[in-house]
């Protein structure tokens, strides 16, 4: 409390007798007497104090008007001086009381970097957040992953697509030495001839979902710049995915050889109509119940039997015709057509209608073709 905020102003309805109203001054509901220039200091006396109040130090002593109606009334009994002190301090005790849990309390929160640090069982909710929120996470991320649609060959996962299916698709999209292509303008050159050295084979036959596949045993190779490639298996496209000078074929089979530093050389055998063939037959007659299934054929394959009796050939660099589309394949296309029946082109339409990548850019590529 300020006292200097005080206002002074008569007050005469509760001016203790003996007090002139002059000196009187009203501060916060208190009467205290205002010391005129002719008065003369009072002797300080302790203040009568209630059970809770501390008893008050001495201060400043309070000044009276020096008149006799003063000291008579001081020295009285019911002095109103006394009356006004002990009041005073009734009421600044009663304040300190009730400002103890009032508005002007001073509450202290500890701030770490400005923000308020949270108890532990705030931390515990925040870290139960956190782990909820990451198990979300990851379930929508394995959501993700088990949505990302599968390559083939129509529709939204078509081969327009493949190269952002994936990452390791990308080369489908960018790669600038893809296959198939549009055969056209070979160099009539002398080349080496391939050398096939085939074997009468065990084999089982496998639908992957994309093509009918026939995967062989070892002791099955080619030959060809002085290269050994061993072959791994051989697979179906129809129509083909080869063509020539324009020209596309009722299907195509794809022989995928590997030298021994892991690059690969494919011979590519070309369909048209015609007479059956014998080796094509007993590939559809061992065909398995269910996709994803091998079945072991009952008999050994004579892969010779494959080829045809001309045995000159195209010959560039490309790719795999499928996901993920790798480069630095070797082509050979073998320019006389094999033939199949009408018959045994449906039993292989019935189960994939289409599966062929379309003809990519030549890009500037040079083909060979073999006198």
């Amino acid at each position: 409390m300020t006292l200097s905020r005080c206002r002074h102003r008569p007050h005469h309805r509760h001016r203790p007798p003996g007090v002139p109203a002059a000196m009187l001054t009203l501060c916060a509901g208190l009467l205290l007497p205002v010391p005129s220039p002719a008065s003369d200091a009072l002797p300080a006396r302790p203040a009568a104090v209630g059970s809770q109040q501390r008893p008050a130090k001495p201060g400043p002593a309070l000044k009276a008007d020096a008149t006799p109606a003063a000291e008579e009334a001081d020295a009285a009994p019911a002095d109103p001086l006394e009356q006004l002190r002990v009041r005073l301090s009734e009421r600044l005790s009663a304040a300190r009381t009730s400002q103890a849990g009032g508005p002007y309390d001073l509450r202290v929160s500890a701030r770490t970097g400005g923000a308020a640090v949270p108890t532990a069982h705030a931390a515990k909710g925040a870290a139960d957040d956190r782990k909820a929120g990451s198990k979300q996470a990851a379930g929508h991320a394995a959501k993700a992953a088990a949505h990302v649609p599968h390559w083939g060959y129509q529709g939204s996962a078509g081969p327009d697509t493949w190269g952002g299916l994936k990452p390791e698709f990308s080369l489908c999209k960018s790669g600038q030495r893809q296959s198939p292509i549009d055969i056209r303008g070979g160099l009539a050159v002398d080349l080496d001839p391939v050398r096939f050295d085939y074997q009468a084979s065990p084999f089982a036959v496998l639908d992957n979902g994309h093509t009918v596949q026939v995967e062989l045993g070892p002791g099955n190779s080619i030959e060809v710049g002085g290269k050994r490639f061993e072959l791994k298996q051989f697979h179906f496209h129809r129509p083909s995915e080869e063509r020539i000078d324009g020209r596309q074929f009722e299907m195509s089979l794809h022989l995928v050889h590997q030298d021994a530093q892991g690059r690969l050389a494919v011979v590519a055998l070309l369909f048209d109509k015609g007479p059956a063939h014998p080796v094509l037959q007993q590939v559809w007659n061992n065909l398995p119940l269910e996709r994803g299934e091998a079945a072991p054929a009952r008999a050994p394959m004579e892969l010779t039997a494959l080829l045809p009796a001309d045995r000159r050939y195209y010959t560039y660099m490309g790719s795999l015709t499928t996901p993920p589309c790798s480069e630095g394949v070797q082509w050979i296309v073998m320019r006389q057509p094999v033939t199949l029946t009408p018959d045994q082109i449906e039993i292989f339409a019935r189960l994939y209608p289409m599966n062929a990548r379309p003809i990519q850019a030549a890009s500037g590529r040079r083909i060979l073709q073999s006198n």
